[in-house]
């Protein structure tokens, strides 16, 4: 945990970028009966019915510092697809970094073998000399701050039916520029020393 916490205390440095990433799942839905439109007085009205379209995942990186963030719509959520986004990170989005910094749930898919599964060796090698994992302690998840990103974009952009992953991913495309330009941070303030009182009782009892 102290190390997931110390990492967010790191100043900025584009050098070494902290990362924070992670993964949901969005179902699909579709309509039974065409919602009526809005009229004077009357908000559009939707028919409580739907038709399930199956479920699409959600890649999420974000850099808390500097506001950035990038989501990917896939159909899946395996190793491979895992990794491809992770090399898409180095190579995309920050090719001048010396070392990223990616904070990360403890998921069997969030390994370097990951990347040797799905690119050539030295391909798995390069983007690993690139990186440094910070693992999220078991059932503590919540110290990833891409949770708090995922939980702001279920709120503004996908608090609705929607019920194909392209259309997801127009939807997902334009809340993340808006709130790129806007360099929308998130204002983190549980600390080491925060924790280290609140916690207290998760810490080893040392006596003399």
């Amino acid at each position: 945990m102290e190390n997931v916490l110390g990492v967010y205390q790191r100043p900025h440095d584009p050098l070494e970028p902290v990362i924070c990433m992670d993964e949901a799942s969005k179902q699909l839905i579709g309509e039974v009966a065409l919602p009526l439109p809005t009229r004077p007085g009357n908000p559009q009205c939707v028919d409580y019915e739907y038709e399930r379209k199956g479920v699409c995942s959600l890649f999420v990186f974000c850099e808390p510092l500097t506001g950035w963030r990038h989501v990917t719509v896939t159909e899946r959520r395996t190793k491979r697809d895992w990794a491809r986004r992770v090399r898409e990170l180095v190579d995309v989005h920050y090719p001048q970094a010396r070392r990223i910094h990616l904070v990360l749930d403890n998921l069997n898919t969030h390994t370097g073998a990951s990347l040797y599964q799905t690119f050539p060796p030295e391909e798995a090698r390069r983007i690993l000399e690139k990186l440094k994992f910070h693992y999220t302690p078991k059932h503590a998840s919540w110290l990833n701050m891409a949770e708090i990103e995922i939980n702001v974009m279920n709120k503004q952009c996908l608090d609705r039916r929607i019920n194909d992953s392209d259309t997801m991913g127009r939807q997902v495309e334009a809340w993340e520029t808006a709130r790129n330009i806007n360099k929308a941070k998130i204002h983190w303030t549980f600390t080491i020393a925060t924790a280290r009182v609140k916690l207290k009782k998760l810490y080893p009892s040392i006596e003399d």
